[in-house]
């Protein structure tokens, strides 16, 4: 399988029915979220890595190819196509290809150390990726400014230039908790080989995934709600190969537990640490669905759940402990089925639900958006099947799991945004019992 490779299917709809309770046990893949800045950790440290649970979504496919473009040489391991092999390199040309690919991606910014490291300048094209609202780089900018580092912009992008080599310590405070400043900031140090002192610091799965990678490299890492201190590795500990893992995807691994509970089943959920999900378990609990969880799996018990009547209030958060706001999308299709008055909001993504509300309207639900970025809904409601379109990732899934409850065929297009998250999504759905299939034109 070359890098690029995507085992997806080729349908560009699938037709969902409803049919009896969910069953079964499914195992998630590597989480796109940790993948994309672990891919770009191993790139900025320019020593031989093997990452390992790499998921073959098409977002991380587009990124190897921007490191392999970059110079790096990579390679999959001989029979496990989930570990690629980080051989180093990173010392060529930028490849003319390298803006295209970026622009469909918004974790292209990531690689802007990698690129300073290995070129002093690094140019890109404003991030891609889904269309949920302004997310600017403005933090980004204030922090490679810290570093001495000077940046432009225009219509098409922006282009860093780095600045002289010192190794005096940077101190840095985010206005808030941005998790692609964070990582950015993480990565800026490490190239720069200099302490780091940033205050505010998103401390996310993702985030924390890469302090332990960086401190498998020798780094020393602290981190508090409060601060991330970060310290160059001594000589000795900057040479020799390195193992990593990307953790298993709590989107995905909250998506599947949605859709159990909705259709009433029973299921368990492996390869996701329970930590990475206690948010959303939480909202389970609290609706009434019974969820156990254990080191490396969670396990729904819905058969004979009996709905609290509870009003949900999933506000999205990046703060510590925080529900991400990638959850809240599978919880809303999850509280249309259930009674009480529930309340959503997610001021991170302001144009999600945007695109999210009106599709579920398509399939008869009655939500009262209060905001551009809140609205309500009281259930139980009854979906009826439609035609509907997965105008983001997280729109599509939370599409999946109301057409497994609504009366009738739900048709699902706009696949090509779905499979930029999971590599298959409706085929673990179908391993757990979905009557999904695919509709070729």
């Amino acid at each position: 399988m070359s890098l690029t490779q995507i085992p997806a299917t080729t349908a560009e709809v699938i037709a969902i029915h409803p049919g009896p309770p969910l069953a079964g046990a499914v195992s998630v893949d590597g989480s796109k979220n940790a993948a994309l800045p672990l891919l770009a950790a191993a790139a900025a440290l320019r020593r031989p890595v093997q990452l390992s649970n790499v998921p073959t979504s098409a977002d991380v496919q587009a990124m190897l190819t921007l490191v392999q473009q970059t110079g790096h040489r990579l390679t999959r391991t001989v029979g496990d196509p989930s570990t690629v092999l980080f051989m180093g390199g990173g010392i060529g040309t930028i490849a003319p290809e390298l803006f295209e690919t970026a622009g469909r991606i918004r974790a292209s910014y990531y690689l802007v150390p990698a690129l300073l490291a290995t070129h002093g300048r690094a140019v890109l094209p404003w991030p891609g990726g889904c269309r949920i609202g302004d997310r600017g780089m403005e933090q980004h900018f204030r922090m490679y400014e810290a570093f001495g580092d000077r940046y432009a912009v225009d219509a098409r992008g922006y282009s860093v230039v780095a600045g002289s080599a010192r190794t005096d310590s940077v101190s840095v405070m985010l206005p808030f908790r941005s998790r692609g400043a964070t990582v950015a900031a993480i990565l800026r140090a490490v190239v720069a080989g200099r302490p780091l002192r940033l205050g505010l610091p998103n401390l996310s799965p993702e985030v924390t995934s890469v302090l332990r990678a960086v401190k498998s490299a020798g780094w020393g890492t602290q981190a508090t709600e409060r601060l991330i201190a970060l310290t160059p590795p001594t000589a000795a500990s900057v040479e020799g190969s390195i193992s990593w893992a990307v953790p298993g995807d709590k989107i995905e691994a909250g998506t599947l537990a949605c859709a159990l509970a909705a259709t009433g089943g029973h299921g368990r959920i492996e390869g996701v640490r329970g930590e990475d999900v206690a948010p959303v378990v939480a909202a389970l609990r609290w609706l009434g669905v019974p969820v156990a969880v254990q080191e490396n799996a969670l396990t729904v018990h819905a058969r004979n759940m009996q709905p609290t009547g509870h009003s949900l209030r999933a506000i999205a958060s990046l703060s510590p402990g925080g529900l991400d706001a990638d959850f809240e999308p599978a919880l809303m299709a999850l509280a249309l089925g259930l009674p009480g008055t529930h309340l959503f909001a997610d001021t991170i993504n302001p144009g999600r639900h945007g695109n999210l509300v009106p599709q579920l309207a398509a399939l008869g639900a009655d939500i009262d958006q209060i905001s551009a970025t809140q609205c309500r809904l009281t259930g139980p409601q009854r979906l009826t099947g439609a035609g509907v379109e997965s105008t983001d990732i997280r729109t599509g899934s939370a599409l999946l799991i109301a057409g497994l409850t609504a009366r009738g065929v739900t048709t699902l297009g706009g696949l090509q945004q779905l499979r930029r998250g999971h590599a298959d999504l409706p085929a673990k759905l179908r391993a757990l019992g979905a009557d999904i299939c695919e509709v070729t034109p």
